[in-house]
């Protein structure tokens, strides 16, 4: 089980960039500039670090990269030197992905390298039931705590029943649901599954990039035998905070301060609320079914001058024909949702 210490930190909310893979022309491993990233979101006040997931490219664990292992040992070591300093340590997610074998190689990996939890992608099992995805997930929960996923199939996973999250919930190794549906349907699926549930202990967390800020300050409310249970979303595991990481965290920060009724909504908020809505349109390639996200969140930290280039694992992977204009586009409207000047003052240390 999850430490009480981290446990208490994963409740209070946090922003958890889902940290890219950084490759020089060659298409191999930058080490510099995978460590500078890693720099970058601490230096920025992120509470922790996903890493191994979607952002991070999944094919680096094909045998030909085989990159799973130095990616995670990296951003490990990097969190370690920042703890030395840090009053509040920070999170370690990783991810764990594949057939029941591979998920549970994935959860000795991460644990064997002092990774608090694995965030836990289920859609390589698409033909599986509800009762075979339940087992598969008590299986890996032997190894590792569980941060749910609901990955939506919009954008690559597979649909989840209800049914199913109900069970899932009640998996005491389950520490934390992060929920990417980008479904208003399927994430009241899940907020209803642990609103039923015996448990007040999971960490809810957006991964909805079309409903960012709306999802941090909406309260959930159910009816559950007569009373009503109140939900509340309290951080985000997001590949779209893996850019202007900084403002994230005064976006999140923001959000907090609302919901424990030092602020109220205002108009001010809503604007926002559709601006980083925009924004992540622009990253990531919503006009094209995503298919670009990666590329375009690695085109954002080219910009600020962290990346090198936009290189990914498999070389058809880059920019659509519309996605640069669209990111020049809403670079230029939102100005002040971007963190380009802490960067520039700091990249340099960060990539020394």
């Amino acid at each position: 089980m999850l430490d009480e210490n981290f446990s208490t930190l994963l409740n209070h909310g946090a922003v958890i960039p889902a940290h890219p893979l950084a490759l020089n022309s060659s298409r191999k491993l930058d080490e510099r500039r995978q460590r500078a990233l890693s720099r970058y979101y601490v230096a920025a006040g992120a509470g922790g670090l996903a890493v191994g997931v979607h952002t991070t490219q999944f094919s680096i664990r094909d045998p030909k990269y085989n990159l799973l292992q130095p990616v995670l040992e990296l951003a490990g070591e990097e969190m370690d030197l920042a703890d030395e300093k840090r009053k509040k340590p920070l999170l370690r997610i990783g991810g764990i992905c594949g057939s029941t074998a591979e998920a549970i190689e994935d959860a000795k990996l991460i644990s064997d390298l002092g990774y608090h939890a694995g965030l836990l992608n289920l859609s390589a099992l698409r033909e599986a039931t509800d009762d075979q995805l339940i087992e598969h997930c008590k299986e890996v929960a032997q190894v590792t705590s569980l941060f749910g996923f609901y990955l939506g199939s919009a954008i690559g996973g597979r649909d989840l029943s209800y049914n199913f999250w109900r069970q899932f919930v009640e998996l005491p190794e389950l520490v934390a649901i992060k929920i990417a549906t980008f479904s208003r349907y399927q994430t009241l699926d899940v907020l209803r599954a642990v609103a039923e549930s015996s448990r007040n202990d999971i960490a809810l967390y957006t991964g909805n990039d079309d409903n960012i800020v709306m999802d941090l300050i909406t309260p959930h409310r159910f009816k559950v035998k007569g009373k009503i249970v109140e939900l509340r979303i309290v951080g985000g595991l997001l590949g779209h905070w893996a850019v202007w990481t900084k403002r994230a965290v005064e976006i999140l920060e923001q959000c907090h301060r609302l919901i424990n009724g030092k602020e109220t909504i205002s108009e001010n908020l809503l604007r926002l609320a559709i601006e980083v809505t925009d924004s992540n349109a622009a990253f990531f390639d919503a006009a094209n079914g995503f298919k670009s996200c990666i590329p375009g969140i690695h085109e954002v930290l080219r910009r600020q001058g962290l990346l090198e280039g936009i290189w990914c694992l498999n070389p058809q992977e880059t920019l659509s024909d519309p996605q640069k204009e669209e990111i020049d586009r809403v670079c230029q409207a939102y100005p002040h949702l971007n963190d380009d000047i802490f960067v520039k003052e700091h990249r340099d240390e960060w990539l020394r």
